[in-house]
């Protein structure tokens, strides 16, 4: 019997689609911005916002203020690459990643 390896490694890969999902948003989000005002209506913009905000508020605490929202925006999506390549490091240093075929 073979075995799915999504659910055989779901542990890997759950985490690692969300964020992913928050990357591309992260980048979405950026993209919009320079269609889209700040206060914007837009479902879609506030989609992009509301989703990606706790994301754009932690990176905010560590950058300084004078940087502007799409600098932020440009960090939060490299912290959330280097969170994917530092989960990954860490399930390959314990054995427990999935296998490249």
């Amino acid at each position: 019997m073979v075995e799915n390896p999504f659910i055989a490694y779901w542990y890997f890969h759950l985490p690692n689609y969300a964020l992913a999902i928050l990357m591309y948003m992260m980048l979405g989000r950026l993209v919009l911005s320079f269609f889209f005002r700040p206060e914007s209506e837009s479902v879609i913009w506030r989609a992009f916002v509301r989703i990606t905000d706790p994301v754009v508020w932690l990176v905010q605490a560590v950058t300084p203020r004078i940087a502007p929202m799409p600098i932020v925006l440009v960090f939060a999506t490299i912290w959330l690459l280097l969170a994917r390549f530092v989960f990954l490091s860490i399930l390959l240093n314990m054995g427990a990643a999935p296998a490249a075929s």
